[in-house]
């Protein structure tokens, strides 16, 4: 081929490139949805079950944003230092997702409290779970608690697979427990089993209560 055909096909490439690039949108996360009385979107059934589980929000999910669902609303806002309007903007589905889980995260949070602490107290099964939310509201481990319990070298049973295992129902309370503000770590961040811990660093950490097998740390 010659030269100039060189030059123009090249030319031809550039051009499909940039046009297929100025026509392609950006992938960018959807914004938060603004619900509202009288909205019926998928949105709120998880309002509803995320009010439900952090103890706002006591009757049976309908998906309907009624008086009910507004008045939860309200309630969760006033307890976090949100203007309590009753409608779910952006600020409210922040902080919802800082201190309420659906129930995907739910069962994540279950998985963690069953394959790290199934042989504790019930105590013991909450306070790992605190740990778990500490980390999440801290904003440092992660923005949501599937990238919190995923973090690389986060927790043991994460590394060596009993987190796949089967939680029972003690471990989904004590993860709705943890979820509702249970802390019986005192904002601890990390726990740890003295008789197995080999890294020296995690002696280092301030040291707030030891519950069970488990020392937890700030």
């Amino acid at each position: 081929m010659k030269a100039k055909h060189w030059k123009f096909f090249t030319f031809l490439i550039l051009l499909c490139l940039t046009t297929i690039n100025g026509l392609a949108p950006q992938a960018q996360a959807a914004p938060a949805p603004l619900l509202q009385q009288g909205s019926t979107s998928g949105d709120v059934w998880d309002l509803q079950f995320r009010l439900k589980l952090a103890g706002f929000y006591q009757l049976p999910l309908d998906g309907l944003y009624g008086p009910n669902t507004v008045s939860a609303v309200k309630r969760f806002q006033t307890n976090y230092g949100l203007n309590p309007d009753g409608q779910t903007g952006p600020q409210t589905w922040t902080a919802l997702k800082k201190y309420s889980l659906n129930k995907e995260e739910l069962d994540i949070l279950a998985k963690v409290i069953y394959s790290e602490a199934r042989g504790e107290s019930y105590t013991g099964q909450v306070a790992v779970g605190a740990v778990v939310m500490n980390r999440l509201q801290s904003g440092q481990y992660g923005d949501n608690i599937k990238d919190v319990v995923f973090q690389k070298g986060a927790f043991t049973a994460v590394a060596d697979g009993q987190y796949w295992l089967t939680p029972d129902s003690t471990a989904y309370m004590a993860a709705q427990d943890a979820v509702r503000g249970w802390d019986p770590t005192y904002d601890s961040m990390y726990y740890f089993n003295p008789q197995t811990a080999t890294s020296k660093w995690i002696w280092s950490r301030p040291q707030t209560v030891q519950i069970g097998n488990h020392i937890f740390a700030k």
